[in-house]
């Protein structure tokens, strides 16, 4: 990709894919278009080798993400 705005950033990694799906759910609803990457890494390599799974945004969007998922997190505590 040529246009560095269309880069994708890691905005969070987990091994819990529960919490993938329900941060995915809470940015796009933020209108954050987002991507799950190694989302079927436990099925294909097995739970106990898998590197997580990891939530990407664009690179313009990561701030804006970055703040919703922390409030997400101290909503949890």
């Amino acid at each position: 990709m040529k246009n560095s705005q269309n880069l994708l950033v890691t905005v969070l990694d987990t091994s819990f894919f529960h919490e993938i799906q329900i941060a995915k759910s809470l940015l796009e609803d933020n209108n954050i278009v987002c991507y799950i990457f190694n989302e079927n890494m436990g099925v294909i390599i097995g739970t106990a080798i898998s590197e997580g799974h990891k939530l990407k945004v664009n690179k313009s969007d990561v701030e804006k993400a970055k703040v919703i998922l922390e409030k997400m997190n101290e909503n949890d505590n």
